[in-house]
């Protein structure tokens, strides 16, 4: 048996319809993540891709279709917290964050949450627990390259450094799966290149994750397999050097150069 057959499938899409008006924005997507793997998803804009995202984490629900985590059925009745609980984390297309507070809060509050299953105040959360989840919280700073920053208001940063935040503020939670909605987008090469790095670190940890992204060089370094969407529905899956040259990729992305 190979290593691919052998591979837990974390999350399952199968039949995954979404129309909006008159406008099918997906069309019968089906969809296997393998435990461990980094699934990118590609296409031009409008293809659909954050839309399929938003149907995993309970904030848009499919006209049809079955989205299973972990033999969990996501649209029967999850919300979004919910899934979030389970073990999913999102990294959105916009920043997420919480301006007014610090950098190191902001990394904080979110293994808050997911320790003590709300962002309610708990008065019986001890002094050392508040203390390992801010020596955690100041560990993935510092890996970040932002410790020296972490007093500051998260507001205060620039849109790279904001994506960069959310991004950590993802990591505290210890995810099963992560999404990430265009990690790099806004970002200078240099800072690009660095989220790349850290992502290949997370890979090392055995984390799953589903990376939509424009830049065809965060692509190709970190992703194990490609699915590429087209007016809303999958046009081609397989390994990155089966999809630089798909004839219908190609089609899909007029001949750009990005591939």
């Amino acid at each position: 048996m190979t290593d691919q057959q052998q591979r837990k499938v974390v999350l399952s899409i199968s039949g995954v319809n979404k129309t909006f008006g008159g406008l099918q924005a997906l069309t019968d997507i089906n969809l296997k993540i393998e435990e461990g793997m980094t699934h990118a998803i590609i296409g031009p804009n409008g293809a659909g891709k954050s839309t399929l995202l938003n149907t995993c984490i309970g904030r848009i629900t499919p006209d049809s279709g079955h989205i299973q985590f972990e033999g969990k059925d996501l649209v029967a009745g999850f919300t979004p917290h919910a899934i979030n609980q389970l073990g999913i984390s999102r990294v959105f297309q916009t920043p997420e964050i919480f301006p007014e507070l610090s950098i190191l809060y902001n990394v904080m509050i979110p293994a808050f949450a997911r320790r003590d299953g709300s962002f309610k105040f708990n008065p019986f959360r001890s002094l050392r627990k508040e203390k390992e989840i801010e020596d955690e919280a100041m560990s993935l700073l510092e890996d970040f390259g932002m410790a020296d920053e972490r007093h500051h208001h998260a507001g205060s940063l620039a849109r790279g450094n904001k994506r960069r935040l959310e991004l950590a503020m993802c990591l505290i939670q210890h995810p099963k799966l992560l999404l990430l909605d265009e990690p790099t987008a806004g970002m200078a090469r240099h800072d690009t290149n660095r989220t790349i790095e850290l992502l290949k670190k997370i890979k090392l940890r055995g984390m799953t994750k589903v990376i939509i992204e424009h830049d065809m060089h965060v692509v190709f370094s970190l992703a194990d397999r490609i699915s590429v969407l087209a007016q809303g529905a999958i046009i081609a899956e397989g390994a990155p050097n089966e999809i630089k040259g798909h004839p219908k990729v190609r089609e899909a992305y007029l001949g750009s150069a990005v591939l």
